[in-house]
């Protein structure tokens, strides 16, 4: 790789793009999340695009250094997960530059002409790329990532990333991977059954709310990352909220106080920490070394991070505070966090750019 002044970390999901732009001195400079809902069509990734070289005009110039990892090549828009990578691929190369890199998990980096042979290894691998990094400045840490729509549980011990699991389906298995997040999750996706005015009643099999609405009424969900439509595409206000969570047991928002609706909140909050909790003892099970290890946070509900980490004794680190951002705002550690593999895959494609120089 040839050396570059500006690198921009491109982290191209199915709901969400994440782009960080970070200088050759390590520098976080800038930092930036779209609403990119894949499954509708190729064009929203195409002003997505058009978005990021109208706030970086030099992320468009010849020469600009691109590293990209991604997991939007699993939504329903492409026949499967091959085709998904290489039309990801193509449309990137084809808009970033032909320098432009991608990330390949333990393959390292590849070309796009590359691509098509080792999709596998680009595929999904947003999460080894944070966990690479954070390797880099923790030896050993459980790094949990909580997203919009899901969850990653990595395992770093000695300096290196321990995963079980290397793509979706391995780490579904061992509980790496777990689809539960704080924006996009329908609640019928945590809970079959949950308690109310102490019974515990069945809840409906209907997208009629999502985490949002339960996050919204914690008041712990920051408005800038509630960036998709709700359940019935209605207010995201808490009134609005304290209905559509009434309506997953049969229920309207005038049957109980607005007070009753919060701590129904908080039990579907508890409900979620405790399908995160099992899944952590999954991962920490296979290793004695991560008994005492301290949780790294990362995305936007890395609230619920902190949360684990008090119930479990740990120490918390937040990811944000790994990243050198000189100057940052009040909103930037939030940005860094949630954009976490797009910082990450930026910084890691510096440490490739450095290692010839260093190996002269």
């Amino acid at each position: 790789m040839k050396t570059a002044a500006v690198v921009f970390g491109w982290d191209v999901g199915g709901a969400h793009v994440k782009v960080s732009m970070v200088a050759a001195s390590g520098q976080l400079l800038d930092i930036a999340q779209w609403a990119c809902p894949l499954w509708q069509g190729l064009g929203h990734l195409e002003r997505v695009l058009d978005s990021v070289f109208d706030r970086w005009p030099a992320a468009r110039e010849a020469g600009a250094h691109h590293a990209v990892t991604m997991t939007g090549e699993m939504v329903d828009l492409f026949a499967d997960r091959a085709e998904g990578v290489s039309v990801l691929v193509d449309t990137l190369a084809r808009r970033l530059g032909p320098d432009t890199r991608f990330f390949a998990g333990a393959a390292g980096w590849l070309a796009a002409t590359e691509c098509t042979d080792g999709w596998r290894d680009v595929a999904s691998s947003n999460w080894r790329a944070t966990a690479q990094w954070v390797a880099t400045r923790v030896s050993d840490a459980l790094l949990v990532d909580i997203g919009s729509t899901t969850t990653d549980i990595v395992p770093i011990v000695a300096g290196r990333v321990a995963a079980r699991g290397c793509n979706d389906a391995s780490r579904l298995a061992s509980g790496e991977l777990v689809y539960q997040g704080v924006v996009r999750t329908p609640l019928c996706g945590v809970s079959h059954r949950i308690v109310f005015r102490d019974a515990r009643v069945n809840v409906m099999n209907e997208w009629f709310a999502t985490t949002a609405d339960v996050y919204r009424l914690t008041g712990e969900l920051w408005p800038a990352h509630d960036q998709h439509p709700s359940a019935d595409n209605g207010p995201k206000t808490e009134a609005a909220s304290r209905a559509r969570i009434a309506r997953m047991i049969g229920l309207d928002a005038r049957d109980a106080s607005d007070n009753a609706w919060r701590e129904f909140a908080q039990t579907w909050r508890e409900e979620q920490l405790q399908v995160l909790v099992e899944n952590l003892a999954r991962v920490t099970d296979a290793d004695p070394a991560l008994g005492h290890a301290p949780l790294v946070g990362a995305g936007c509900g890395r609230f619920l991070v902190n949360a684990l980490a008090l119930r479990q004794g740990r120490d918390f680190i937040d990811f944000a505070s790994l990243v050198d951002a000189p100057g940052a705002g009040r909103d930037v550690p939030e940005w860094i966090a949630t954009c976490a593999p797009g910082v990450a895959v930026a910084l890691l494609s510096l440490q490739a750019l450095h290692e010839p120089a260093a190996a002269a």
